[in-house]
C-alpha cells in the first residue's frame, strides 16, 4: 500500500494544484462577464494558469508550484501571483 501511495505521488500533487488554480480562475471570474473588459495582463495570467497542465508535467515542477514561505505560508511560484 505505501509503495501503491507513493507512486500516486504526483497525481495528488497534480490534484492539488488543480484545485488551487480553479480557485485563482475564479477570483477572476467576474472579469470575464460581458459588461466588463478584462486587462490583457489578467487574460494572459489566466491563459498560463489554464496551461498548467501541460507546461508543467514533472513531479519537479509539481513541487515548485507548491512551495510555500515558510513564514507566511503563502506559494512562492510567479504564475500564482496576479497581475
Amino acid at each position: 500500500r505505501k509503495t501503491a501511495f507513493d507512486n500516486a505521488s504526483a497525481t495528488r500533487k497534480l490534484g492539488e494544484i488543480k484545485q488551487i488554480r480553479l480557485q485563482k480562475l475564479i477570483e477572476t471570474d467576474y472579469l470575464a462577464n460581458s459588461d466588463v473588459t478584462m486587462p490583457d495582463n489578467i487574460k494572459t495570467w489566466r491563459q498560463s494558469l489554464r496551461n498548467i497542465p501541460q507546461d508543467f508535467s514533472t513531479e519537479e515542477q509539481y513541487d515548485l508550484l507548491l512551495a510555500r514561505d515558510e513564514e507566511t505560508g503563502e506559494l512562492t511560484h510567479s504564475i500564482w501571483s496576479k497581475p
